[in-house]
């Protein structure tokens, strides 16, 4: 049987649920693809390890920190380059690496602040990287493009009509600028008065620091309906009417093709989502519905809203055609292990 590692921030994010569904669903994608597959995280933090062996037990699933005791693996699957000991590392048969921030990784690896070496292959959620519009450095690394993968199983179908558009988010986003390129909060608040404007309810689930007391405040104003991030991030999705939610700057204004986990499972329990067009290849139109300026998010909104029923139908038949863990990770090990 096939091994595989999955490497990621699993316990450094302790109690980010939206996070670790990240990182479980490459695990459990590969385990029903037939592979023996383990959780694996460098330099995890202690306080944070008791909860991903938790995480991870719940789902049948190994975890361990990455240490000298770490067995190799016939394939690393290293998110975001989680584990960078070349030690380590070379325990593996084949090492892919799986670029889940394009932009970010691209820039810092052109500015020598990231290296990328010791891959064998390397996949971006970036599908555009490396095509004709997106102004991304390659490095002179052929990036191959992949999507966010989705366990169906895991997400199904939760009818609730349509109650209000919600999103997970954090305001500022996890890291600092590169110039030109903008940041989450910039792209918050050119779309701020959206509630005001389309008259419907919108709710974000929102990691903001009280120094940005003052956008808390405007985003109030302005309609939104604040609460705090959730304990468990599948309730709140499947309990939603549908997603609306911006993208960090650097995956807008680089039409990098930068799709989001997050959205995946929105469509995959069959809520539409509204999102801020990044040239992503993923199919809009009918479920998937995406914007560039207020007036066109105004009125995706009302084009969801308006004919829910049928939105939500197609959100669940776009997951399951272009976003389905079997098929995303099938090309990925393919790739990965030729």
């Amino acid at each position: 049987m096939t091994s595989v590692a999955v490497a990621g921030a699993l316990a450094a994010r302790a109690g980010n649920a939206g996070g670790a569904w990240v990182r479980l669903s490459y695990a459990l994608g590969f385990r029903l693809l037939g592979l023996d597959v383990a959780l694996v995280e460098e330099a995890p933090g202690p306080r944070g390890v008791e909860w991903a062996r938790g995480v991870a037990a719940a789902f049948g699933l190994e975890y361990s920190p990455a240490d000298d005791e770490l067995e190799g693996a016939d394939l690393l699957v290293n998110l975001s380059g989680n584990l960078r000991s070349p030690e380590l590392a070379a325990r593996f048969g084949r090492r892919a690496y799986v670029d889940l921030d394009p932009g970010f990784t691209q820039l810092w690896h052109e500015q020598g602040l990231l290296d990328l070496s010791g891959h064998d292959t390397y996949f971006t959620v970036g599908e555009n990287v490396g095509r004709p519009g997106c102004p991304l450095p390659t490095g002179g690394i052929a990036w191959r493009p992949t999507r966010p993968p989705v366990v169906l199983d895991e997400w199904p179908v939760v009818a609730s009509g349509f109650n209000r558009f919600t999103t997970v988010s954090s305001w500022r986003g996890p890291f600092g600028p590169i110039e030109p390129y903008g940041l989450k909060h910039h792209e918050w608040r050119r779309l701020i008065s959206l509630p005001r404007v389309s008259g419907l309810p919108l709710e974000a689930a929102l990691a903001i620091d009280p120094a940005d007391g003052a956008d808390r405040v405007a985003l109030e104003e302005h309609g939104w309906r604040l609460v705090d991030p959730p304990a468990g991030f599948r309730e709140y999705v499947q309990g939603s009417g549908a997603e609306f939610s911006v993208a960090q700057g650097i995956y807008v204004d680089t039409a990098s093709g930068w799709f989001s986990d997050r959205t995946a499972r929105y469509l995959a329990s069959g809520k539409p989502a509204l999102v801020q067009d990044t040239g992503s290849r993923v199919p809009a139109g009918e479920g998937l519905l995406v914007f560039r300026t207020l007036d066109e998010a105004v009125a995706g909104a009302h084009a969801i809203a308006d004919d829910y029923a049928r939105h939500a139908r197609a959100a669940r038949r776009l997951a399951e055609r272009e976003l389905d863990s079997d098929t995303v990770l099938t090309a990925l090990l393919e790739d990965a292990l030729a």
